[in-house]
């Protein structure tokens, strides 16, 4: 299933020149994952209470059209890279505008953090479940794993 949620772009998300600022399309995206583990049983409270969660490796972001205050903003989830065991995911978000134009697109990879020993770990199956069920892209592949 490809994930995705209307969301705006308000007030907060814009710049001095007048159209949404680029952490605000990274903001958006990290909202829109949040979003994904919480429907599927991961709301923040239960990676407090577990005590793990989700790192970001690193985000690259690319623009196609600007955004403008106020507008209404489709936010797509979907999963381009997993490694086997779970540790290791690389999800893609993409942002369209509510003319149906491509206004974004973000690639993040990241990882899951144990808060107490701030070292990478495989997630529960369930977690790993969740994860399966995202949309595979068509340049999916399978990743290494995080854990030596």
């Amino acid at each position: 299933m490809i994930f995705e949620r209307t969301l705006l772009a308000g007030w907060a998300d814009m710049d001095f020149n007048s159209h949404m600022r680029n952490s605000a399309y990274l903001d958006k995206c990290s909202d829109v994952r949040m979003l994904f583990f919480e429907e599927n049983g991961f709301p923040m409270a239960e990676f407090r209470r577990i005590g793990f969660g989700p790192v970001i490796k690193s985000d690259h972001l690319e623009y196609s059209r600007e955004v403008q205050i106020m507008e209404s903003l489709r936010v797509t989830l979907c999963c381009t890279g997993l490694a086997e065991d779970g540790s290791r995911f690389r999800l893609r978000n993409e942002i369209w505008r509510g003319d149906g134009q491509l206004a974004a697109r973000v690639m993040s990879t990241g990882g899951w953090l144990d808060f107490g020993a701030r070292k990478l770990i495989k997630p529960p199956e369930a977690l790993r479940a969740a994860m399966r069920s995202l949309e595979p892209a068509s340049d999916f592949e399978v990743l290494p794993s995080s854990i030596k």
